[in-house]
């Protein structure tokens, strides 16, 4: 993928506040997610399939049981 559409939704944590270190997620059509910088907004993005995804969060919440 290219190009992201205009539509993608993107979204920071609620719990990043105004801190500068943060990433914005967003949902792809198929299921997948697009991360990027939230202080480069328009720099690189990367792509992940629903089930990179899934696998991603489940190893965040084996390692930090609070998230």
């Amino acid at each position: 993928m290219d190009r992201i559409p205009p539509a993608l939704a993107w979204r920071k944590s609620s719990l990043s506040a105004q801190q500068d270190n943060c990433v914005e997620v967003a949902a792809l059509p198929d299921g997948g997610r697009a991360v990027r910088d939230s202080k480069d907004q328009n720099g690189p993005i990367l792509y992940f399939t629903k089930s990179e995804w899934r696998a991603f969060i489940s190893g965040v919440k084996t390692e930090c049981p609070t998230v």
